[in-house]
């Protein structure tokens, strides 16, 4: 349950932090709402994750996939650039994320 709930998380986090990005600023309404209506989702499932999962783990987790989703949707969806550079550290980042879940993820 801690890794569906862990998905979750990420997954709410993902749209609030895309959704941020089509506020201008907070300056429109609707993807202004839906910012704030993911990041308290993202926090309220981070925040019950936690009660079966390590809070190192899981913050690695969510803030790695998050960050590595969040960069893939810039290149595929917004016209942010694709380099070789920007894509190793989105597999960097997947790599850490799996060597913390190696070394002891509970």
């Amino acid at each position: 349950m801690g890794y569906g709930l862990l998905a979750a998380a990420i997954a709410a986090e993902v749209a609030g932090t895309t959704a941020m990005k089509y506020s201008e600023g907070f300056t429109r309404l609707w993807p202004s709402l839906v910012t704030v209506v993911g990041y308290l989702l993202a926090f309220s499932l981070l925040a019950q994750t936690l009660k079966t999962m390590s809070m190192g783990t899981a913050y690695a987790i969510w803030a790695g996939i998050g960050t590595a989703a969040v960069a893939v949707i810039g290149i595929l969806f917004m016209g942010e650039s694709g380099n070789l550079v920007k894509v190793a550290g989105v597999v960097l980042v997947i790599a850490g994320v799996v060597v913390l879940n190696l070394g002891g993820a509970h």
